[in-house]
């Protein structure tokens, strides 16, 4: 999955970043409101993490115009501005949930799942297409009796099929979703991950589709 960061304080968007990529989150980190909106216009991630104190332009007039262009991605704001008023302004204007510095980072991960979740309308944790079953917090995926433990990029790519079963993924679309910008794509690293997840879960979970990309199957 494809976070977009929005955070000028370089210590603490440094230990996010590193965080979010421990958690198998490919991360494109922006330090400006500007720049943000850039991303935000031209970007393909799946949430935001939002400070509120950005130089350039402010979070919340960044928070605004995303949400008045009707873009309805999951944003959760993460800044210092502890007062009632400010919370309620953020989730008035359209955040997510609101997470007040510092906090501890595995809050973090656990409500950046929660908000991912509701987007997707699902009411459990476990993403599943009714044959195979992940834990985002864990990284066990599940196929019949068979329980593995995925590397972060398997995860990543197993995740990103699970988001949308029945649909065809091509080999870009998930080097977006496994990748951030500044990451060097590996030659044949999707297939290798693809090859991967079948020797654990088995040779049928990810389907090919000839000269369109890869799909998991959509539950009947």
């Amino acid at each position: 999955m494809r976070i977009l960061l929005i955070e000028d304080d370089l210590m603490i968007g440094e230990a996010v970043s590193i965080a979010l990529k421990d958690a198998a989150y490919a991360v494109d980190w922006v330090k400006d409101g500007v720049a943000a909106g850039g991303a935000l216009e031209h970007g393909d991630h799946q949430a935001v993490l939002l400070d509120l104190g950005l130089p350039r332009r402010d979070g919340l007039e960044v928070l605004r115009r995303l949400r008045h262009a009707g873009n309805k991605i999951p944003v959760v704001v993460i800044t210092a501005r502890d007062g009632v008023e400010d919370r309620i302004r953020g989730l008035d204007i359209g955040a997510d949930d609101y997470l007040v510095k510092p906090f501890d980072v595995n809050e973090l991960l656990a409500r950046l799942r929660a908000v991912v979740r509701r987007q997707g309308g699902q009411a459990t944790p476990i993403l599943t297409n009714g044959r195979v079953s992940l834990d985002p917090a864990t990284r066990e995926a599940r196929c019949g009796d068979v329980v593995e433990q995925l590397s972060a990029r398997e995860f990543a790519l197993l995740h990103a099929f699970l988001l949308r079963p029945g649909r065809i993924l091509s080999r870009t679309e998930l080097e977006e979703h496994i990748y951030g910008w500044n990451e060097e794509v590996e030659s044949n690293a999707v297939d290798f991950l693809i090859h991967g997840v079948r020797r654990k879960l088995g040779v049928d979970v990810i389907k090919n589709v000839r000269g369109a990309g890869w799909m998991v199957e959509k539950s009947e």
